[in-house]
């Protein structure tokens, strides 16, 4: 045990992955022994930057805990206090069960304990699978309820070359506008992304640099490349939204790249856009790989 739970080791080929059950976390993620997503001591800390959490049944921020869903007003609470804001969901510290653990990957589900604030009866699922191509990763959640719930999804995985410092890399990411924020980090507009000096589509080196921004994603497949002179990585998506952090409270040694399914605040958006109908499921999917 560790204070995230069991933690289960998979490996293919060069590449090889520690995955907890506390949150469904994506622990480490190394190649040929080297670093390629940020890790921690599972056995002895929860990180401190959400690294590798899975993020339901909302990524990122709902200002002041406070949204709106078919008429009816709900709080959930603020972990967030620096800017007033409940951050990434409920399930990140949850324990998350076993369903499957082979050598090359694993499993886990969560029944999402309902909440005054999330009255919702949703259950998730997390799947992490190598093989000699990378990690490929997959996070769900079906509304076991008789009426439509609120559901977003996200992960947060930090991207780096062996813990190299990201002023000496270089960053290519899609995103074709930017999300313009308050002091709170609450949404205020989109802007193109050259409007908003965050223009990362052709490799852009990184030094200097500090981001904490939520972007759009142009339609269909897309990648963000962090590049090293000694190598890089890359995460491939075709989640409608990324955000990336520069990770500076951290020593700015890796780069945050969370796919999600829905931009900041989506709860407190139309219902359309985040209900989940009874019975239905909602996915998001990423690779991680060596470039």
């Amino acid at each position: 045990m560790s204070l995230n739970g069991p933690l289960f080791e998979i490996r293919s080929g060069e590449y090889a992955a520690t995955i907890a059950s506390s949150g469904a976390t994506l622990v480490g993620l190394r190649h040929a022994g080297r670093r390629i997503t940020a890790s921690f001591d599972a056995r002895a800390a929860v990180g401190e930057g959400w690294e590798g959490r899975a993020l339901a049944p909302w990524p990122n921020r709902i200002p002041e805990g406070r949204y709106s869903f078919a008429g009816v007003d709900y709080e959930v609470p603020i972990n967030d206090h620096a800017h007033q804001a409940a951050l990434h969901g409920l399930a990140g510290h949850q324990a998350w069960g076993l369903v499957e653990a082979a050598e090359d990957r694993v499993a886990l589900a969560l029944d999402l304990p309902g909440s005054l604030g999330y009255p919702f009866d949703v259950s998730l699922s997390a799947s992490y699978s190598l093989s000699r191509d990378g990690l490929s990763v997959s996070l769900a959640a079906t509304n076991l309820g008789v009426a439509p719930a609120p559901v977003a999804l996200g992960s947060h995985p930090y991207l780096t070359w062996d813990d190299a410092p990201l002023d000496e890399c270089s960053v290519q990411a899609p995103g074709v506008t930017a999300l313009l924020v308050d002091e709170r980090l609450a949404p205020i507009r989109l802007v193109d992304v050259a409007e908003a000096d965050l223009d990362f589509r052709t490799p852009t080196p990184f030094a200097g640099r500090r981001v904490d921004t939520a972007f759009q994603a142009p339609d269909g497949a897309w990648a963000i490349e962090l590049r090293h002179a000694a190598g890089g990585v890359v995460l491939r998506s075709e989640a409608p939204w990324l955000q990336l952090f520069s990770a500076d409270p951290l020593g700015r040694r890796a780069l945050a790249a969370e796919p999600m399914t829905h931009g900041p605040n989506a709860f407190n958006g139309p219902d359309a856009d985040v209900a989940l109908a009874a019975g239905a499921s909602r996915t998001l999917r990423y690779t991680i790989a060596v470039l």
